[in-house]
């Protein structure tokens, strides 16, 4: 199911919610009516919190249906709160928005290139899953720029051949460059998304909203 939404009026979801198949987690202060349209698009749990006392827990944390990846600037109690659901991960790098330089789904995972080597190695060993390195567009922050689900992908607008091969092959489902939002090249930033559904900016335009459906196969 697609579902338009907003948080306090802010059209540009991903950047405060995140979601896996089971679960979706959305900031502490979100509207009830904000739940309530994650409940119906995503068909996942919904667990209300901070990170590192913000309310940005889409840039600062990656999930799939296996663990959670979060920033190292995240608290004690809100670790403490992932784990009840599933293992979580501190990301100990300078580059420590996981949400924003990590994209995952349960077939692989895409990474910021700049991550130290260290960094790599411990992802792989939570994550189980091989980290490719990658530039989106010119853009570095390969979860802002993409969204990627179970069942599809998609990416800046911009986004080279080789650049949606890759992505493609790395997380074994087929991506679409699409804007959201009302034009919008950042996409990673405008949807929560799993394979149910997905919560989309409310200012998405109808054209750009049938796109999604079919790079997501929302049907």
């Amino acid at each position: 199911m697609l579902k338009l939404s907003s948080y306090g009026g802010n059209p540009y979801l991903g950047v405060y919610c995140v979601s896996n198949d089971s679960l979706a987690l959305m900031p502490s202060d979100a509207h009830p009516s904000l739940v309530e349209d994650s409940g119906q698009a995503l068909g996942a749990e919904t667990v209300k919190l901070t990170m590192s006392s913000c309310h940005i827990l889409g840039s600062l944390v990656a999930m799939n249906s296996n663990g959670i990846v979060v920033t190292n600037q995240a608290e004690s109690a809100e670790i403490r709160k992932l784990e009840e659901h599933l293992p979580v991960l501190k990301l100990e790098d300078r580059l420590n928005a996981a949400g924003n330089n990590i994209l995952i789904n349960d077939h692989g995972a895409v990474v910021n290139r700049n991550f130290r080597p260290g960094t790599i190695e411990a992802l792989e060993d939570f994550l189980g899953l091989e980290c490719v390195r990658l530039r989106v567009a010119g853009m570095d922050t390969v979860g802002s720029v993409c969204r990627v689900t179970n069942k599809g992908g998609i990416c800046h607008p911009k986004a080279s051949e080789r650049e949606v091969s890759v992505l493609s092959e790395a997380l074994n489902v087929d991506f679409s460059p699409i804007t959201l939002n009302y034009g919008s090249a950042r996409v990673g930033a405008c949807i929560v998304a799993n394979s149910h559904g997905a919560l989309v900016g409310e200012t998405s335009t109808p054209i750009e909203l049938g796109r999604l459906e079919d790079a997501l196969h929302l049907f």
